[in-house]
């Protein structure tokens, strides 16, 4: 049986990435960029995300193929080191663009490794 490790770590990703979805829900770029309070939070989700990636390290490319799993655990990395070179537009675009399909991935494979665990 696998350890409970891969799955508790796909269950952060999908938390956060929803949370995310919530704190932007009916923003737009400017609405994004003047609110400080939901920048900090979706920025705080994304290092959560790219932690719980580097978390799963090899295992992340096997469990859900087809993600930029590199660039993911690398913006945890910009995002606490070079947090003052980051463009909003572009953690935006992140947010908009990258994180419904990352999320829909992580839900599939979450799904498939419990199956597999209870032997369904």
């Amino acid at each position: 049986m696998p350890s409970d490790k891969p799955a508790r770590r796909l269950a952060d990703i999908i938390e956060n990435a929803q949370a995310i979805q919530r704190y932007v829900a009916g923003m737009d770029l400017t609405g994004f960029k003047g609110d400080q309070k939901t920048y900090d939070a979706v920025e705080r989700c994304l290092e959560r995300i790219s932690e719980a990636a580097a978390k799963l390290g090899d295992l992340a490319s096997s469990l859900v193929p087809g993600q930029p799993w590199q660039e993911i655990r690398a913006l945890g990395n910009r995002l606490r080191h070079e947090y003052d070179a980051i463009r909003e537009d572009r953690l935006w675009d992140i947010v908009q663009i990258d994180l419904p399909p990352l999320c829909v991935a992580c839900e599939d494979a979450l799904r498939r490794l419990r199956e597999g665990q209870t032997g369904r």
